[in-house]
């Protein structure tokens, strides 16, 4: 492999680790307030289809990302409701809300443009264009450096450098912030945090709101990196942040290394179809399945291992 050619693997791992980081971060705000949220999934096939349906109706990409979060937030309330306000399972909640935008995103699709449940392709005006960031021609003629910073760190799309900027953000906002020592509060010991006269509810809410942001940005970047949205385009993407996130522990520096991983697996996937060891050639199913197959795995190793915050899954009920 020559260095112009891990360039571009690893360029293509940042683009497919982009969504993934936002997921697992959404999951991340959310499950530290003590609220699971298996329905990532869900909101990110939601957000990808308002973002592919509003770009393209109306040639703005901001329009379609605004409804992409719109949508991602309203099934987030969805989910606070049945599971804080009406206390309800909130694995069993987040599975409908898969199943949910699963069917709904191929009617709605299907009766709007009559495309069997995709959106028409989307124009330039639709897509966010890959910004260069200074210097990036005068430096690339520069051995190494010039490639590094022209390929892999300049040139991509706006929502790409949100969401790496999201990262120290969000360890900031968690660490260093009264809100962050709530919110984790809330996560571990919902009644301390109730005595001390803060609202759980509340902090529960505002964490899916913030879920629920981050997944509509997910969906949009899907849906204009793809040029419009197809049936089921996330393709377990939700899972896979999930899983990402039980490897990371819940920590937002970690988040980021298990999302590049995943990205890194399917970037190769991708670029090698099909790889010979002596008389033995790897099938390209198997290539393809390696990031499923690193999910199942780590599910399987570190769910034991890893220890999520201790209120996670558990309504709270308010003592009287």
């Amino acid at each position: 492999m020559d260095f112009l050619t891990l360039i571009q693997i690893l360029d293509s791992t940042v683009r497919l680790a982009t969504p993934l980081l936002l997921a697992c971060l959404a999951g991340l705000y959310s499950e530290r307030a003590g609220v699971v949220d298996i329905g990532l999934e869900g909101k990110m096939l939601v957000a990808a289809f308002l973002a592919g349906a509003v770009s393209y109706v109306t040639g703005s990409v901001w329009l379609g990302m605004l409804a992409a979060i719109a949508g991602s937030t309203a099934l987030s309330m969805i989910h606070g409701l049945a599971s804080i306000t009406f206390r309800g399972d909130q694995l069993i909640s987040g599975v409908a809300l898969n199943f949910l935008a699963a069917g709904l995103t191929v009617v709605v699709g299907q009766a709007w443009f009559g495309l069997g449940g995709r959106t028409p392709s989307l124009s330039n005006g639709g897509r966010f264009e890959p910004i260069t960031l200074p210097f990036a021609d005068a430096v690339a003629d520069v051995p190494v450096l010039g490639p590094i910073y022209e390929e892999l760190i300049s040139g991509h799309t706006l929502l790409v450098y949100v969401a790496f900027a999201l990262v120290p953000l969000t360890w900031w906002v968690l660490y260093r912030t009264r809100f962050g020592l709530r919110l984790r509060a809330v996560g571990e010991n919902p009644s301390a945090v109730d005595t001390a006269g803060i609202s759980v509810v509340r902090l529960r809410f505002t964490a899916l709101v913030i879920a629920g942001v981050l997944c509509g940005l997910a969906g949009a970047y899907l849906a204009t990196l793809a040029a419009g949205f197809v049936k089921d385009m996330t393709a377990g993407r939700g899972y896979i942040a999930l899983a990402a996130l039980i490897f990371a522990k819940w920590r937002p520096w970690y988040a980021l290394s298990a999302t590049l991983l995943f990205g890194l697996l399917e970037a190769i996937g991708n670029r090698y179809q099909s790889i010979e060891i002596g008389a033995f050639e790897i099938p390209v199913q198997f290539m393809q399945a390696l990031p499923y197959i690193l999910t199942v795995v780590i599910l399987a190793g570190f769910v034991g291992k890893a220890i999520p915050p201790r209120a996670g899954g558990s309504p709270y009920v308010k003592e009287r």
